[in-house]
């Protein structure tokens, strides 16, 4: 298709096909390392991969990050990514990672629906603020939730920050990519599903992709930044599977940001 090799992130990555194991080791070790704190596989729909982890601060928690994952909603789950959770934790704050169903078992519309609800359930364990961050297509996904009507008023007041890192704004492009044949989208769904077409929201946004990603990345980060009047961070030197990196970083910029604001 017309559009393939612009989306395809793995062929312009160095030793890209290690990232994957990399990333299971890492975070089954960091859960190993955070059990006592942790509560796995907490379950908030009907079918088995509508779950979440949970890990808490050895302090009373400050807030919750919900980390949602990306892989073009067609691949990966919540185990690739707990590792991710440490910048957060250090500064006082709890973790959850979200996984969902998947294309083309449903849809994109479905899925942001079964954030929504993730959401919602992580939000019901406490009164805390709430941070959202997502990778990819858990970048659209977060960047979803700010969009009229799809999170409760009482659920989106509590949203103190929203860092989207790589988002896939845009869903129209995707229509002429095979993906799409999982996707099953027409113009009118993938407009509906794209966060560019949502209006800015009030909630603090702040956007993040890497220099040296596929450029149709970099535009996309600047579109979704233009159209809502917020910060895009570019930032050289790094990929698409390299720039979620700084969410283990308690002093990075990122971490810093979802986890400093007040709702």
């Amino acid at each position: 298709m017309l559009l393939d090799d612009a989306y395809a992130n793995a062929a312009y990555i160095p030793q890209a096909s290690e990232y994957p194991q990399r990333w299971v080791d890492a975070a089954a070790a960091f859960r190993q390392s955070h059990a006592a704190r942790a509560t796995l596989d907490v379950s908030y729909g009907d079918s088995a991969r509508q779950c979440y982890d949970f890990f808490a601060p050895e302090t009373p928690a400050r807030g919750t990050l919900i980390f949602v994952h990306g892989g073009y909603w067609l691949k990966f789950d919540k185990s690739y990514w707990s590792h991710l959770g440490q910048g957060a934790l250090e500064r006082g704050w709890n973790v959850a990672f979200v996984q969902y169903d998947l294309c083309p078992a449903v849809s994109i519309a479905e899925i942001t629906n079964q954030i929504a609800k993730a959401v919602t359930a992580i939000a019901a364990r406490d009164s805390l603020p709430l941070s959202l961050s997502g990778h990819s297509a858990g970048g659209h996904l977060v960047a979803r939730m700010l969009a009229p009507g799809v999170l409760a008023p009482d659920v989106l007041s509590r949203v103190a920050a929203v860092a989207p890192i790589s988002p896939v704004a845009d869903l129209r492009p995707l229509l002429q990519t095979s993906m799409n044949s999982d996707f099953k989208m027409d113009l009118a769904a993938a407009e509906a599903e794209s966060p560019v077409m949502q209006p800015a929201p009030d909630t603090p946004v702040h956007i993040r992709v890497g220099q040296d990603e596929r450029p149709v990345f970099v535009e996309q980060a600047q579109a979704l930044a233009d159209e809502w009047s917020v910060p895009v961070d570019i930032v050289a030197g790094l990929y698409h599977f390299d720039i979620i990196d700084a969410l283990q970083d308690a002093q990075s910029d990122v971490t810093g940001f979802l986890t400093s604001q007040t709702a």
